[in-house]
Parts: structure tokens; C-alpha cells; sequence
């Protein structure tokens, strides 16, 4: 058993790692830029959402409380009628970029920390590199990546971008795996 101090090295270093990954992802490969697409009307979509001053938070339309209201024909009509949406409103302002990738960062940390303690009670020191990768690395896609899917079932994300935040999580995923293997205490 490795004790989650031993391992504070891998820790930072593969936060750092996908910290630095991420950035290159979406800074210089761009392919998320498409996840998100414009509404036709943009500004009318804009005022009608300003008029209801609206708290940040998530909201959906149509909204029920429960199963049995979604049964009712007055609900069943306003589905098929459309729009059926899911809106998160972010507090008003600029976007502060230096907060989330903090907590971005902190995140990472968060994901080495689990890391950490799942390889520390599972292999002993000394443990070989791709015994570590392998362990290390599964633990990491899960956190990176294991909870998307379920935005696509229950909240409607494209499946293309599940794959492609699927894939980042790989990415980060091998990262976090090659640092810890190749700092596993001996």
C-alpha cells in the first residue's frame, strides 16, 4: 500500500499535464469550437430570456414537476410542439476565464487525488510502470470521462460531442497514467 503523501508528485505533475493538454486541445486544435451552434435569432432569443430575469441556474422547457404532470395532455402537447430545451444562464457579466481554468486546475488536482488513493491501496511500491499506467490510467478516463454520457442520454448533447470530451478524457487520462508510472515510488 502507497499512502496518497508518497504520491503528491505525480499528483501535481499530471494536473499540470492536463492542465497544459487541455489548453493545446482547445486553444490550438479548436474542434470543440462546433459543440455549440448559433440560435437562428440570436438577439430575439436574447430578449425574450432577458425579460424573464432570470436567476443563474439550470432551467428546462417544457417543465413538469413530476411523472404524472408529464402525462397530462396539456404536457404531452407542449413536447410535441416544441422547443423541448435545457438552459444553464451563467451569472451575468464577462466570462472570467482565470476562475474556471482554476478551477479547472483544482479539479485535475481533485481527479490525482482519487488517483492516488485508488492505486496507493491497490499496488505496493515497486510496482512495475504498466501495471501503474493501466490502473492509474482507467481511474483517471473515469473521472475525466466516465460522466459524460449520461448529458447525452438525459440531457440531449450531441453524441459527437460526447466523443470528442470522451476522447479528451482519454488524453488526459494517458497523461495522468504516464506520470503516475513513472513516479510510483520503488
Amino acid at each position: 500500500m502507497v499512502s496518497i503523501g508518497a504520491l503528491w508528485l505525480p499528483i501535481l505533475l499530471s494536473a499540470v499535464l492536463v492542465f497544459v493538454a487541455s489548453s493545446i486541445m482547445h486553444m490550438v486544435f479548436k474542434y470543440h469550437r462546433v459543440d455549440y451552434w448559433r440560435l437562428p435569432d440570436e438577439e430575439a432569443a436574447r430578449a425574450v430570456l432577458g425579460k424573464q430575469d432570470l436567476r443563474p441556474g439550470q432551467y428546462v422547457v417544457p417543465h413538469s414537476r413530476d411523472m404524472k404532470e408529464m402525462q397530462q395532455p396539456d404536457m404531452i402537447r407542449k413536447f410535441e410542439e416544441g422547443p423541448v430545451a435545457f438552459v444553464t444562464v451563467l451569472p451575468k457579466g464577462a466570462v472570467r476565464m482565470g476562475k474556471a481554468l482554476t478551477l479547472w486546475f483544482l479539479f485535475s488536482v481533485g481527479i490525482s487525488v482519487f488517483v492516488a488513493y485508488l492505486s496507493g491501496r491497490v499496488l505496493p511500491a515497486g510496482t512495475e510502470y504498466l501495471q501503474v499506467f493501466r490502473i492509474a490510467g482507467t481511474t483517471a478516463w473515469l473521472g475525466y470521462a466516465g460522466a459524460v454520457v449520461w448529458a447525452a442520454i438525459w440531457k440531449g448533447v450531441p453524441w459527437g460531442s460526447v466523443a470528442k470530451d470522451s476522447f479528451d478524457g482519454l488524453v488526459y487520462a494517458l497523461l495522468t497514467a504516464g506520470a503516475f508510472g513513472a513516479l510510483w515510488p520503488r
